[in-house]
């Protein structure tokens, strides 16, 4: 539905922190599916395992919230080219469930939540082959910069 080119448009991230490569689905207030291929030559890998890499946990956490920012700017219509950004202000039960090594593709879900003024809350999901890998609520603030 969305390919890199598309997805770099709405998220500000860039090498190596974009951490979504497709958008496989999207329904602007409702979900957003897409996913990140893990490769070995990921640069946080040089140092997070070098005889066993493995992705830490923070950063299946925030392709969450890129996913979660991707749906927020769909749903409003807003893009940062019309100068807004989506923050990433807190997590609720989060919880990691399996590791994430090379070769691995995650896939990522976001489903909305509620929202109130600038802020939005979605409940996302990480998993590797249909295995659930991470979860968690993700609140995004609207920003205008």
């Amino acid at each position: 539905m969305m390919d890199i080119l598309e997805i770099r448009e709405l998220l500000p991230h860039r090498y190596p922190f974009l951490l979504v490569d497709r958008v496989t689905a999207l329904e602007p207030g409702a979900l957003v599916q897409a996913y990140k291929n893990v490769t070995v030559n990921e640069e946080f890998f040089n140092g997070h395992f070098p005889a066993k890499p493995i992705m830490p946990g923070m950063l299946i956490l925030e392709a969450m919230a890129q996913c979660a920012g991707i749906l927020g700017f769909k749903t409003t219509g807003k893009r940062p080219a019309d100068g807004y950004i989506y923050l990433f202000v807190g997590a609720d039960n989060v919880r990691f469930k399996r590791q994430v090594v090379p070769g691995d593709r995650l896939d990522l879900e976001a489903v909305a939540g509620a929202h109130k003024r600038n802020i939005y809350k979605f409940s996302c999901t990480a998993s590797v082959n249909g295995e659930l890998a991470a979860s968690a609520d993700i609140l995004v603030a609207e920003q205008l910069v």
